[in-house]
């Protein structure tokens, strides 16, 4: 043990000398200057990056080395800020397309550590059980810790049906635990929409080019399917786990529920960057009310859209917490194919609010309770006897053969509902809440009235 320790001593001894050797001309002809301008740090780095090509135990790439150090200084302003290398860049233009290969998860870079935003429905990650707030410490064993997040994200690609294994930390979980999934082609439906008894659901997992138009497609076919517009309670937006995407698309699915009023602001450095992005006339649902879903994997676009809805009292906000980035990322193509993400604005919510770093907190909370397993069911969920079970019981003389009829089907269609808030009590819960709107609302809707006597 001594031995080791003082070969440990000794090794770093003679770094530290070489290291004088080499650095101390460099610093001591800085020193000769009154002040470091930017010429003259850029005349630094030069002089710095020829003296590695020069003098490094081996041979380097001197693209491979400006790519580190375009990536180091952007890294250096923030986590969303990043230098994309041709590769990288024409897989960022496909992904906004909405489809690539991969895994389905979308993640940021918190102190170091690659954490996920959220999965995305229907993908590996999501079939995994990966969950937001999960950090991913290693990639087939090797380390993430000290990569940028973009060499991160490389080594979670691969061919398509190849095998991948993560190292995932979680809270509340002890230790690391490893996953293996396949990786496969990642093709993005961004919004897809079904009819839940009277109210329109309409699940949006990312804002690509194709989620304003999935939308407005689905919401139609709900409404057809519906009878009509009409038959319809309201909807939910569910935008839970959705890690955002396109500004635009953004603001498109807000002005699709707002008549007017701003929907978001962003403001750069220079006052000539700063912009408004105001509603057009028209709501495709007619004022019909309106619930928005979100938990702690809800990002960006998915915030914005939240806030504009909140701001202007359109929707009422249900869940947990979102995730909180409020900045905006401008892609700049450069030369040589490649592309810099750079965060060039911060945006506002209507009621000028920046929510970075904190979120959008729902007018609700209403957390996702577990699961529940065969043994977990109350007593009060089993079926009981009731008066219809007793022998020699009268008869109920007020209803017809017709109307008993629809008692029953109505009876059914309310425990059909009921079941869904054991699979998504947060969904259960806001389908409940547009019911009674509804109801308070003198039932327009001519639906959701006989649900309510139950």
């Amino acid at each position: 043990m001594r031995k080791f320790v003082f070969a440990a001593l000794g090794g770093t001894l003679a770094g530290a000398v070489l290291a004088t050797q080499v650095a101390g001309p460099l610093l001591a002809e800085e020193a000769k200057k009154p002040e470091n301008s930017v010429y003259q740090q850029l005349d630094l780095f030069g002089n710095i990056f020829e003296r590695i090509r020069a003098q490094y135990v081996e041979p380097v790439d001197s693209s491979k080395l400006i790519e580190a150090a375009i990536n180091g200084m952007l890294s250096s302003l923030d986590p969303h800020s990043s230098y994309m290398d041709p590769k990288q860049w024409a897989a960022m233009q496909v992904q906004t397309k909405g489809e690539f290969g991969g895994l389905g998860i979308e993640v940021t870079q918190d102190q170091g550590f690659v954490k996920v935003v959220s999965p995305i429905d229907g993908t590996p990650a999501a079939a995994a059980g990966i969950k937001p707030g999960d950090y991913i410490t290693k990639v087939n064993g090797e380390a993430l810790m000290g990569l940028t997040l973009d060499k991160a994200v490389d080594l979670m690609r691969g061919p398509v049906g190849s095998e991948i294994t993560i190292t995932v930390v979680r809270k509340g979980v002890k230790d690391p635990f490893d996953v293996t999934m396949t990786r496969d082609t990642i093709k993005l439906t961004a919004a897809k929409a079904r009819l839940e008894g009277h109210t329109a659901v309409l699940r949006l997992t990312t804002f690509n080019e194709q989620t304003f138009p999935d939308m407005t497609e689905g919401l139609k076919k709900v409404i057809k399917e519906a009878g009509g517009l009409d038959k319809i309670n309201g909807v939910v937006l569910d935008l839970r786990n959705n890690p955002g995407g396109l500004l635009q698309q953004a603001i498109k699915v807000s002005d699709a529920f707002l008549d007017k009023g701003e929907i978001v602001s962003t403001r750069g450095r220079q006052p000539r960057d700063s912009e408004r992005f105001n509603a057009t006339p028209g709501d495709l649902i007619h004022g019909k009310p309106m619930v928005v879903l979100i938990n702690g994997g809800s990002a960006s676009a998915s915030e914005i859209v939240t806030g504009a809805l909140k701001d202007h009292h359109r929707a009422i906000v249900v869940g947990t917490k979102s995730f909180g980035k409020g900045s905006v990322q401008t892609v700049i193509p450069l030369r040589g194919d490649g592309a810099m993400r750079l965060t060039t604005a911060r945006y506002y919510t209507p009621s000028g609010r920046s929510i970075q770093a904190l979120g959008i907190s729902p007018d609700i909370v209403v957390p996702q309770p577990p699961a529940k397993s065969g043994t977990d069911v109350a007593a009060a969920d089993k079926p009981t006897r009731s008066e219809a079970d007793l022998p020699g019981i009268l008869s109920n003389d007020s209803m017809t053969a017709d109307e008993k009829k629809q008692l029953e089907a109505e009876t059914k269609a309310a425990e059909d509902e009921a079941k869904l808030r054991d699979q998504d009590f947060q969904l259960a819960y806001a389908i409940d809440l547009l019911k009674g709107l509804s109801v308070m609302g003198n039932g327009d809707t001519g639906a959701a009235a006989p649900a309510a006597k139950q």
